[in-house]
């Protein structure tokens, strides 16, 4: 059996996009259409890895990334950030939320900007679960 992977996009080709990249790889897809979906769907099923967009309408990744990485249940999970939105802009976000009395998170395991090509994500998810 395949490992579990949950991609949280509120863009459904992008769900489409790496759902059929996940599958091919002989992975299990969990799709969310937002954090607020991504992080039931995070107490749920238990993934071994999460695929992540930045910006989602009904909580953003930017919020549930720092969630997940400050619960001692979920911040072991591995994230792939991957996105429109720059990976310098994530970071500096990350930090002034921690600069406003949040936790210090971690950066991701992986960061890949949107568009990105099946073979560079399906060796990202390769890498970052071994």
């Amino acid at each position: 059996m395949g490992k579990r992977v949950l991609v949280v996009d509120d863009d459904p080709d992008v769900r489409l996009f790496s759902q059929t990249v996940l599958e091919e790889n002989g992975y299990l897809p969990v799709l969310a259409t937002n954090g607020e979906e991504g992080e039931e769907a995070v107490k749920k099923e238990k993934p071994d890895l999460i695929i992540l967009d930045v910006l989602m309408p009904r909580e953003s990744g930017i919020r549930l990334y720092r969630r997940l990485k400050t619960n001692k249940k979920f911040k072991d999970i591995p994230i792939i950030m991957l996105s429109g939105i720059a990976e310098k802009s994530f970071l500096r976000s990350q930090k002034v939320l921690t600069e406003f009395g949040g936790d210090p998170v971690p950066e991701p395991e992986a960061y890949l900007e949107k568009p990105v090509d099946g073979d560079v994500l399906a060796d990202t998810i390769k890498k970052v679960l071994g």
